[in-house]
């Protein structure tokens, strides 16, 4: 394998592999960080190349495949309920609540919440509870209530989804 020398490669492809992320990302700064990250991959597996006539291609290939992985990546971040995060930021302790309004609010809203964990059947309840108050996994809930972890992560998901629709239904926008 030939010497590769990393600051000329990265100057010669950088332009071209940023047009790249930028074409799959929309987002110019995503992209320079796909950039980035092509070049970090491209070194750590550098002794790959057979034929350096290709790199360009091969790199062009890790700034693609980079690119589709962070916009992956967003996507999941950005699918997660945001009451859902809401409520287990809220019910956590590892915050430091900076004002006393916030602080207000945050025990109003565990009360409504407390409130309304009621309306729920009592299978949403447990799996609600054993989540949000106590913190405990899947695997611990289904631990403590003798189920399966598919059965709890199902019951998660459909107690949150009742408790949004209640919640929705006594608080319309």
């Amino acid at each position: 394998m030939a010497y590769i020398d990393f600051d000329e490669l990265y100057r010669k492809h950088e332009k071209k592999l940023c047009h790249i992320a930028f074409s799959i990302t929309k987002d110019r700064h995503l992209a320079e960080d796909v950039v980035q990250e092509t070049f970090i991959k491209a070194y750590k597996k550098i002794e790959t190349i057979e034929d350096t006539q290709k790199i360009g291609a091969w790199l062009a290939a890790i700034a693609g495949r980079t690119a589709i992985d962070y916009l992956r990546a967003e996507k999941r971040r950005k699918w997660l309920p945001s009451d859902q995060s809401l409520m287990e930021q809220i019910f956590s302790d590892q915050d430091i609540i900076h004002s006393i309004e916030k602080e207000v609010e945050i025990i109003l809203f565990k009360e409504e919440i407390q409130h309304l964990l009621y309306m729920l059947t009592q299978e949403y309840q447990q799996v609600l509870v054993l989540r949000l108050q106590y913190g405990l996994k899947e695997d611990e809930i289904a631990y403590k209530l003798n189920l399966k972890s598919g059965t709890v992560k199902t019951r998660l998901h459909r107690a949150r989804k009742q408790l949004k629709k209640v919640m929705t239904e006594k608080y319309p926008a």
